[in-house]
């Protein structure tokens, strides 16, 4: 699914097309998402939209009386596109804009949400507990030491644990804690607080590049205007099961944990 780069890849390609532009028209073609569409959203026509923000994954229109809440689910997109745009297979949601542009989430799962928080009130509270945004200041040495004290969980399950900091999926896990020299398996409460510091490091570092570079080329995510991410060729253990390690050549192993692989150097990567 697309991880917290690509989404705020997402956010930087739409947000010079839609912010300040009055929304005409708001198009439901199927309302059953993860949540069903609510007809609040329509509330939105005649309004503009004032930022767009993101928090974890989750893209944020800000309006004056609200606020449209957007996931791409596993497999969504959502583009900018001219209004004219012949509507294809999985098309659910249009927000057409005066200007000529429409916003288009493309949702082939419909794992996706389109959700409207009047007056800024989440009351599914999807947004009130998570944990803090990896790339800003709240996310600094000694958080992730102390909040591991007693979790006898794998270190990237409580990595990918958004209570405890948002936005690092799977594939920036892994690539995060081969960086490190971690082992995915390795027990939270057993790194010391030095190490959780580097680790902390290299987890904005990482986030940090991707961002830069485009987002991750995964099959089912291109960026705002269509065009794919690039920062997949330099994943060096995400998807390279079998293949030898960047670092050493030792052949790259691969284990499932919580449903998710996670592929590691055994030789770079210690408990």
């Amino acid at each position: 699914m697309p991880e917290l780069p690509e989404v705020e890849v997402c956010r930087l390609g739409i947000s010079p097309h839609v912010i300040a532009q009055e929304v005409s028209e708001v198009i439901i073609r199927n309302g059953s998402l993860r949540w069903p569409i609510p007809d609040e959203v329509r509330t939105v026509v005649g309004l503009s939209v004032i930022n767009v923000e993101r928090r974890a994954k989750y893209l944020l229109l800000r309006f004056s009386t609200g606020t449209l809440l957007l996931h791409l689910g596993m497999s969504g997109t959502i583009r900018v596109i001219e209004q004219d745009t012949p509507v294809a297979k999985h098309d659910h949601f249009d927000l057409v804009f005066k200007h000529g542009k429409s916003l288009r989430l493309n949702d082939p799962r419909r794992f996706g949400a389109v959700l409207w928080l009047a007056n800024d009130e989440d009351e599914l509270g999807l947004l009130s507990k998570l944990g803090p945004e990896p790339l800003s200041d709240d996310f600094a040495e000694g958080y992730l030491f102390s909040k591991a004290k007693n979790r006898n969980v794998p270190i990237k399950t409580f990595l990918m644990n958004n209570h405890v900091v948002v936005g690092v999926g799977n594939i920036y896990a892994n690539e995060a804690l081969f960086q490190a020299g971690i082992l995915p398996i390795a027990k939270a409460k057993d790194i010391d607080e030095q190490r959780m510091n580097s680790l902390t490091t290299i987890i904005k570092k990482v986030l940090s590049a991707a961002i830069a570079q485009g987002g991750t080329t995964l099959k089912d995510f291109t960026q705002a205007d269509g065009r794919p991410g690039y920062f997949a060729q330099s994943l060096m253990v995400y998807g390279r099961a079998g293949e030898e390690c960047v670092t050493c050549q030792t052949t790259l192993q691969e284990i499932r944990q919580s449903n998710r692989s996670s592929v590691f150097c055994p030789s770079c990567q210690q408990d």
